[in-house]
């Protein structure tokens, strides 16, 4: 309501967590929430990590405006950063949010010690989809000290600038 009152017009909502399997209480939360934010008027998006079909399906008839599914980096820099998940794991979520017609949400993050080809491979990829997403949000890491990525240089800006303007 907050978020309303102060001229919101989406509202975004995660969870930390892999996929939905085994969750039916909490993706019959998530829809409640989202009808919620829907009836105020507003545009509703989440972000729930992996998601089957018949979810993407509960989601889209409750609402849902959009789905952010990051794909992160390239295919072949992927099982450096991710080992919890497959790339194409990744990819058939985007179908199935694509397939319930939900807006797509899907970019990466530069900075992770990926090559410049490693972030054009990124591009590459969410270029080439079926459909290319509504939002590609482009994140830059920052290092953390103590985590696996802490000791990372952070990306340059004009990287950034030049992977963006790829």
């Amino acid at each position: 309501r907050t978020a309303k009152e102060n001229g919101s017009t989406r509202f975004c909502m995660g969870a930390a967590w892999r996929d939905m399997r085994g969750r039916k209480n909490s993706l019959k939360n998530i829809t409640e929430m989202v009808k919620g934010v829907k009836a105020m008027g507003m545009e509703v998006c989440v972000t729930l990590g992996m998601i089957d079909a018949e979810q993407a399906k509960q989601l889209k008839e409750a609402g849902l405006t959009a789905y952010n599914h990051n794909v992160d980096t390239s295919r072949e820099f992927y099982p450096s950063i991710i080992t919890t998940r497959s790339y194409d794991e990744r990819l058939k979520t985007l179908s199935n949010v694509r397939d319930a017609g939900i807006n797509v949400c899907s970019g990466g993050i530069l900075g992770l010690g990926e090559s410049s080809e490693d972030r054009v491979g990124l591009l590459h990829t969410v270029s080439t989809l079926p459909s290319h997403p509504e939002s590609f949000p482009v994140n830059a890491l920052v290092p953390i000290k103590g985590t696996p990525l802490g000791d990372t240089t952070p990306i340059a800006f004009t990287s950034m600038l030049r992977t963006i303007a790829t």
